[in-house]
């Protein structure tokens, strides 16, 4: 990006109204390819898909789905610990975490009747008797994936509270994916269709967008600057 182009693209931003004079002393600080990244990526960033992880102890699956979740544009990841605490391993999230609204619940109960509550219907990852495919999964409102333990799956309770099941189709002896590798698959059927059907719906408000942008732009500044920055600024 020469100078001529990064002019007339902070230009647009201020237009837009994603770039204000407030947050000035912060985006001046930013080179305009790194704030031309965060537009893109914002730009295809997505509240009507989410996750929803239950019991998902090991820290490779947490990063992994945190890793997916973000690569597919979503941003939010709702997460109700089991057994261990939920620590992602982060050489595997890569900084995937950093980007994403990661909403810690204390129960399964609670972080269902939050999701129906905020307008999406839940559907539980299950292996068993009245579930759909994957490819059945209407995409034509908000949908929470509810994907369960390594081992045990998604809990009875979680079943019961979800307003239905889906299963991925497979054509060999195995007959379940890892949580990760579920998760994934998942996700990039269920947006592509979403992104598609939705249309507009899809994408983050205005609002949210530039909530989420200048939040980006902070967590792009190293600590020390970013502190600094806040003091200044009075934040």
């Amino acid at each position: 990006m020469n100078g001529q182009e990064a002019k007339a693209f902070i230009e647009q931003l201020q237009q837009e109204g994603l770039l204000t004079e407030e947050m000035r002393p912060v985006w001046e600080m930013i080179v305009p390819e790194r704030l031309k990244r965060m537009y893109d990526v914002l730009n295809e960033r997505t509240r009507y898909i989410t996750v929803l992880t239950e019991a998902v102890d090991d820290p490779h699956n947490q990063a992994a789905v945190l890793r997916s979740a973000e690569a597919f544009g979503l941003q939010d990841v709702y997460v109700v610990t089991g057994e261990a605490p939920f620590q992602p391993n982060p050489f595997v999230t890569r900084n995937a975490d950093k980007w994403l609204t990661i909403h810690q619940k204390c129960d399964i109960q609670t972080a269902i009747d939050e999701l129906k509550a905020s307008g999406y219907q839940v559907l539980a990852s299950f292996l068993g008797e009245g579930t759909i495919s994957l490819y059945e999964i209407d995409v034509s409102r908000p949908t929470a994936l509810l994907f369960g333990n390594e081992h045990s799956g998604v809990s009875a309770e979680a079943i019961h509270l979800a307003d239905g099941t889906f299963m991925i189709p497979m054509r060999g002896f195995v007959q379940s994916f890892n949580i990760s590798v579920a998760a994934a698959l998942t996700l990039y059927d269920v947006t592509e269709r979403a992104r598609r059907q939705a249309g507009k719906a899809y994408y983050l408000p205005f609002a949210e967008k530039k909530a989420l942008y200048e939040k980006w732009m902070w967590q792009t500044l190293n600590p020390r600057l970013r502190d600094m920055m806040k003091v200044r600024l009075g934040k």
